[in-house]
């Protein structure tokens, strides 16, 4: 009975999930609206902008735009603003990628008319001041860029970036220190990438037409903007080393390629990954058993609108337990280009339910729904799902030998004395 009740139980959820689609539209002034009510208690909605750091004129423009959100503009000052939301019992983030900005409000229910309009006018009316910029953006903004510099992972993966892509993909997020931004050259910008056409937005908790009409009253005769440039992605790929006294020893064994994201790394990262399904199991990833106490392997998968950058960051106490555990790393990564049978069906079942699993989260949807929202693209788990389901080990073979043919990126920080080269792991 309870062997059938549990069958049942699951039949109901995979149904669910199933169904449960987000309506996109595309409203009067030219924004596309993505939106699904499941009954959440509380809502939350989500303007996308083409403002990451990829298409950014000038270094660091990009990151003083995300810290001017919520700032002052025609309807609110940044005090308003902030006492308001507080009322409401919101909360009011910002977030930057390279392809992305993205201003996100959540809130009870009820309450989507105020934060929608918090939302719309910066994109409408925002005012740029100096004084902002000069107290509160330009000091935010360097002790972002400080903290990013301090952590090795992020510092590495920064790195990587310029490394595999130069221009474009490899602008970094974070302002570099004592780097001249001014006022009039943010608001440059945001002029530029603030029209119909760059802009999508994603709610939960909230129906799509009540979200529709709040938009269109919010945003009004919202202008057409040009689609912003960027340097179309290539992988170059490279090594660079960096000394740094704080922090795990670190290194960074990445490959890219340019186009479309591929299913297949998708599954190769799940392979990889060692992180175990069930507490206290070694996981099924060939890297679990190679790896030296207190040091950490992790599968990093960065897919963008053309192109991919795929790595394994290696993290420990030691260079040499870091080599140990990048040598092993680059072991399996090689050997996993042969996967096949079972092996090759848990991998896929892995990163099956990787991919449903995001639409369940609102980061997740943030970084999934995303770049489809934009670009029109379906938005049910279910596609995102099918698409692996279409791997077989000749794809998959095909892809992964592929990649690993490629130059590596190989980025190592910490003490670039006693960490290892590229070719002393294989490379």
């Amino acid at each position: 009975m309870l062997a059938a009740r549990a069958s049942a139980a699951r039949s109901a959820s995979r149904i669910a999930r199933n169904t449960r689609k987000f309506a996109t539209v595309v409203d009067s002034a030219g924004v596309k609206v993505a939106a699904a009510d499941n009954g959440e208690p509380t809502t939350a909605v989500t303007f996308l902008v083409k403002a990451g750091s990829r298409y950014e004129p000038k270094p660091g423009v990009a990151h003083a735009l995300k810290n001017y959100a919520f700032k002052s503009t025609e309807k609110r000052s940044f005090l308003g603003t902030v006492r308001e939301a507080e009322l409401y019992g919101g909360v009011l983030s910002s977030s930057l990628s390279r392809e992305y900005l993205a201003l996100t409000a959540e809130f009870l229910r009820g309450d989507e008319a105020f934060f929608v309009d918090v939302l719309s006018s910066f994109l409408t009316s925002a005012k740029f001041t100096r004084y902002e910029l000069t107290e509160t953006v330009g000091p935010v903004c360097e002790a972002e860029t400080t903290a990013a510099l301090h952590d090795p992972a992020t510092h590495a993966l920064e790195l990587a970036h310029t490394i595999a892509f130069r221009r474009g993909l490899g602008n970094s997020i974070f302002a570099a220190p004592g780097h001249h931004v001014s006022a009039d050259d943010v608001k440059a910008y945001a002029h530029s990438v603030f029209g119909a056409g760059n802009v999508a937005v994603l709610g939960t908790g909230i129906d799509a037409g009540v979200l529709e009409k709040l938009l269109e009253k919010s945003l009004g005769k919202f202008p057409s903007a040009a689609a912003p440039s960027s340097t179309p992605s290539a992988y170059f790929g490279g090594e660079t080393r960096i000394d740094a006294h704080h922090g795990p020893q670190t290194v960074f064994v990445g490959f890219g390629t340019a186009g479309a994201p591929a299913p297949e790394l998708a599954v190769l990262a799940s392979h990889l990954d060692p992180t175990p399904s069930v507490k206290w199991s070694q996981g099924t990833s060939p890297i679990a058993a190679s790896v030296p106490a207190g040091t950490f392997v992790r599968p990093v998968l960065l897919p963008y609108s053309d192109a991919s950058l795929f790595g394994l960051l290696v993290q420990g106490r030691t260079s040499a337990d870091v080599k140990t555990a990048a040598k092993a790393a680059v072991e399996a990564l090689k050997a996993a280009s042969s996967l096949k049978g079972e092996e090759l069906q848990k991998a896929v079942a892995k990163a099956k339910f990787s991919a449903a699993s995001a639409f369940d989260v609102r980061d997740g949807l943030i970084s999934t729904l995303g770049p489809k929202i934009l670009y029109g693209s379906s938005t049910s788990s279910s596609d995102a799902v099918s698409a692996l389901d279409k791997v077989d080990a000749s794809a998959y073979s095909k892809a992964t030998s592929s990649l690993i043919k490629s130059k590596p990126t190989f980025v190592t920080v910490g003490d670039i004395n006693s960490l290892p080269y590229a070719d002393e792991l294989g490379l």
